[in-house]
């Protein structure tokens, strides 16, 4: 065989046995599949107000799903403050998730960039708590096929929702509990719903009576892969140590 033939063969190995080649295209998920449980999510954080969400889902034996950003709302996720509230949900038993590194509108970006947009992420994720996440939520609910064909490639299911309590949109405390109110009477076998975790009045105000409300209707509070019977995480291992790579 000639040199040109085996250095074929050779790159065609490589790109076989690469976990980012030919990968097909991520699944959008848009609702629980666990009968009577309801998945409560929240978007944009790390933020400060994510303490007082976890400390409410976990005096009412629940968890959440929160899917960060590396630099958005709160500000750099390698920042003391901002890696203590990813790794305190970790621990807590919530699961955490990707929503992107700087909130963009992934429909305008190119293949390269959006790979730098989920291995930010992943990277921050890795060192932070020791895990690589499965799951993604795309800024806006924004996604096309070459965001699917990237999270596919990066081994990430796309995670959208059926229920928003529209506090990113303006809604009030009491608006907002009025959909959940609304929500439970309507009493769907599942819930797979949309908050923030930046919003003083959804973290004190709603997510309480989100709880309560949604207890009381029979459902079961869990986590976003609990709720579709799947692993929160693609690894699970230690966390790095502090170093001087922990900046955006």
């Amino acid at each position: 065989m000639r040199l040109s033939a085996l250095v074929t063969v050779a790159l065609a190995a490589v790109a076989l046995t690469s976990p980012l080649q030919k990968r097909a295209k991520a699944q959008v998920v848009t609702k629980c599949t666990v009968p009577n449980t309801a998945a409560l999510t929240f978007d944009d954080g790390p933020f400060v107000y994510l303490y007082d969400v976890s400390k409410a889902l976990v005096a009412a034996g629940a968890k959440g799903t929160f899917f960060f950003n590396g630099d958005n709302y709160g500000g750099c996720i390698y920042n003391e403050d901002q890696a203590k509230r990813v790794k305190y949900a970790y621990d807590k038993g919530h699961q955490i998730a990707s929503h992107t590194w700087s909130h963009a509108h992934l429909n305008n970006l190119t293949w390269d960039q959006l790979h730098h947009e989920f291995w930010l992420v992943e990277q921050a994720f890795q060192k932070i708590a020791g895990v690589t996440p499965a799951f993604m939520r795309p800024p806006y609910g924004e996604y096309n096929d070459l965001v699917l064909e990237v999270a596919g490639n990066r081994g990430q299911t796309v995670a959208i929702w059926d229920f928003d309590s529209r506090d990113s949109a303006g809604a009030t405390a009491a608006q907002s509990n009025k959909l959940y109110d609304d929500l439970a009477k309507a009493h769907p076998s599942t819930i797979l719903a949309l908050n923030h975790d930046v919003y003083q009045q959804t973290a004190q105000v709603v997510v309480p009576h989100a709880i309560a409300t949604l207890q009381k209707a029979g459902y079961k509070l869990v986590t976003l892969a609990e709720c579709l019977g799947r692993p929160a995480y693609q690894s699970v291992g230690a966390p790095a140590v502090r170093d001087d790579s922990w900046k955006c």
